[in-house]
């Protein structure tokens, strides 16, 4: 196809840049990806570093609505993907839930939505991927060929194997709206039992569920959101605007929404965090123009207050007590489920909390989830005051042992608080380092740990 040759055209030059560019980085300069947009939440502390720019690596390759595929650019967001694939009636198996989140960054971080409770985590779909090793060169790796061992270590490797520059993807069919169901719970063990039925059977008063997600709002009010499929509507809610998604769970029992509206119906208030920023306050929300109701904005601000400290200059002149930044996703077997919302909101307090489930469909050997067993990821972000006496990490720690004691996991995208040994003992080191130094062998791209743990 004349379209899909010029666009691999154009991508062959953009890999030919970026490849050069990386030979051309001094030998001690860290190289670092620069990105319009992240979704990262570990704020680095300064270094000596050279970027790459990977400007002209965010485009939509070619989507082939005969074998349900797209080839991407590592750095095309899920927003642009989505727009390219609705018109075909496709969408990704498992769209992230906020539009910025990329394709690399999805599948070489982990991404989850929900869908995930049948489809598994984003990088389960993705077939091939073209990737820019640490040593410098380009390989494409695939579950059956000389590098499946790189592709299969480069879910959660974060960047610390290469870059992600073209990625296959698998596509699943749509229809055009999304009717959903808000049912509530008083008891977080009944709801764990009832989400695990749903996800089980697939079904839900005798309907098929092609979607599943929850929210927490207190150990007395629980939601278990089922969505299906329609080909048709009798209205559908906007929550681009005014009205607010999180907040109409709480209040109706049926809605519908448009397939990409429900993709990103997240997205306008960043899930509930946009409080902060008073954008759900009617009159401030009435002021600013929706294309600012986005979670990219919200974290741009966050990412200033970290730079400027604002928020703690603010606090230490109102002697508010020191606030720690919880923002974590976790995964913990959904028999186990109950135990650890008890243990959170006794021991941090924060609500509402996301509950996602999730079953992966394969082994990945740095995020060792058992395949076929189901999980519930539990997203929760904000900031809690401090005990008196304790510092920075009291509570993120907490939550990492609570996890674990649970037989859970943590994802990497913010603060971790690990001690290298037992970091390695949870996300197999045994499996990294011999890919680590099979593709990197200079060790340019910092490890794991260093990146994840030690923020470098």
């Amino acid at each position: 196809m004349p379209e899909r040759t010029a666009s691999m055209t154009a991508h062959q030059k953009a890999v030919e840049q970026i490849r050069d560019s990386y030979a051309a980085i001094p030998e001690d300069s860290a190289p670092r990806l620069a990105k319009a947009t992240t979704n990262l939440f570990r704020f680095r502390t300064p270094a000596k570093t050279a970027t790459l720019s990977a400007r002209d690596l965010d485009q939509v390759i070619h989507v082939d609505p005969v074998t349900m595929t797209a080839e991407v650019q590592g750095m095309t967001t899920y927003e642009n993907l989505v727009d390219a694939t609705l018109p075909y009636g496709l969408m990704p198996y498992v769209v992230p839930q906020l539009k910025t989140i990329t394709l690399g960054g999805a599948v070489t971080g982990l991404g989850i939505e929900s869908t995930s409770f049948k489809d598994g985590l984003p990088h389960e779909s993705v077939e091939e991927l073209e990737i820019l090793t640490g040593e410098g060169r380009i390989v494409v790796a695939r579950a059956d060929n000389e590098h499946a061992d790189l592709f299969h270590a480069f879910p959660n490797s974060y960047g610390t194997l290469g870059y992600a520059l073209r990625i296959r993807i698998k596509l699943a069919r749509v229809k055009p709206y999304v009717k959903l169901t808000h049912i509530r719970f008083s008891d977080a063990d009944k709801c764990m039992l009832a989400m695990q039925e749903i996800c089980e059977s697939r079904e839900h008063d005798g309907e098929q569920v092609d979607f599943v997600d929850g929210t927490f709002f207190a150990p007395d009010e629980l939601y278990i959101t089922v969505g299906s499929f329609s080909e048709r509507a009798p209205y559908t809610s906007d929550y681009t605007g005014m009205r607010i998604y999180y907040q109409s769970i709480r209040s109706r029992v049926r809605d519908w929404l448009t397939v990409r509206d429900y993709l990103w119906r997240w997205d306008t208030d960043w899930f509930w965090c946009s409080r902060a920023f008073g954008v759900q306050q009617p009159l401030v929300r009435s002021l600013l123009p929706r294309r600012y109701l986005r979670s990219d904005v919200y974290r741009k601000l966050v990412g200033l207050d970290q730079r400027y400290g604002v928020t703690a200059r603010i606090d230490r002149w109102r002697n508010n007590p020191v606030h720690e930044s919880v923002i974590q996703d976790v995964e913990v077997p959904i028999e186990r489920g109950a135990e650890f919302l008890e243990v959170f909101h006794d021991k941090v307090g924060m609500t509402p909390v996301w509950m996602c489930p999730l079953k992966a469909t394969g082994q990945w050997a740095l995020y060792p989830l058992e395949p076929g067993r189901l999980y519930v990821n539990f997203g929760f972000w904000g900031m809690v005051p401090l005990p008196r006496g304790q510092y920075d990490g009291y509570y993120n720690r907490l939550i990492e042992r609570a996890v674990h004691s649970l037989d859970g996991h943590k994802s990497l995208y913010s603060t971790s608080f690990y001690e290298r040994e037992e970091f390695w003992r949870l996300y197999n080191g045994d499996a990294y380092w011999p890919v680590k130094r099979a593709y990197d062998p200079g060790g340019r791209l910092l490890d794991l740990y260093d990146k994840c743990v030690r923020g470098r």
